[in-house]
């Protein structure tokens, strides 16, 4: 029986390249409440598909709605709403303020019917939904919602 010929470098095992720590996603933060100029900014989103009572109604429902978590990922799903890329200026911007540790505005929702085929509706913070979802697709972001019952 031949021995085979085996190098002694070939019998030791090969080091292991160390992976550096990947740098961990930064925090998103957010705010206890939304802003002011929320509230106006989902009034004229609003008012391109819906009456001005309707809408009147949905932005009082907004305020008065109390904060709940929704995940980055469940919220662009239930709006049928595309990822928009972190070139996007707002979503950029966004991004930037979760970098240096700048709380954003919860969102501002309103409730879709699946059964209907009626899409949920970001009344409010579109951008930021998706510079979280860049963070991490999971980040709970705190959302008013609004049924979509309201009429008066």
């Amino acid at each position: 029986m031949a021995k085979s010929k085996t190098s002694k470098a070939a019998k030791t095992k090969a080091p292991v390249a160390s992976k550096a720590p990947a740098a961990k996603a930064p925090a998103v933060l957010w705010k206890d409440l939304p802003d002011e100029h929320d509230y106006p900014a989902a009034r004229d989103y609003l008012q391109l598909g819906a009456t001005p009572v309707q809408v009147q109604a949905l932005v009082y429902a907004l305020k008065t709605a109390t904060l709940v978590s929704k995940k980055a990922k469940d919220i662009l799903r239930a709006a049928g709403l595309p990822l928009l890329p972190v070139d996007n200026p707002h979503v950029a911007a966004d991004l930037l303020k979760i970098r240096k540790g700048i709380a954003l505005s919860p969102i501002l929702l309103v409730q879709g019917d699946f059964r209907a085929g009626v899409p949920a509706q970001i009344a409010d913070g579109y951008h930021r939904v998706c510079a979280s979802y860049h963070v991490d697709e999971n980040t709970g972001i705190p959302a008013k919602i609004a049924p979509s019952t309201v009429t008066s």
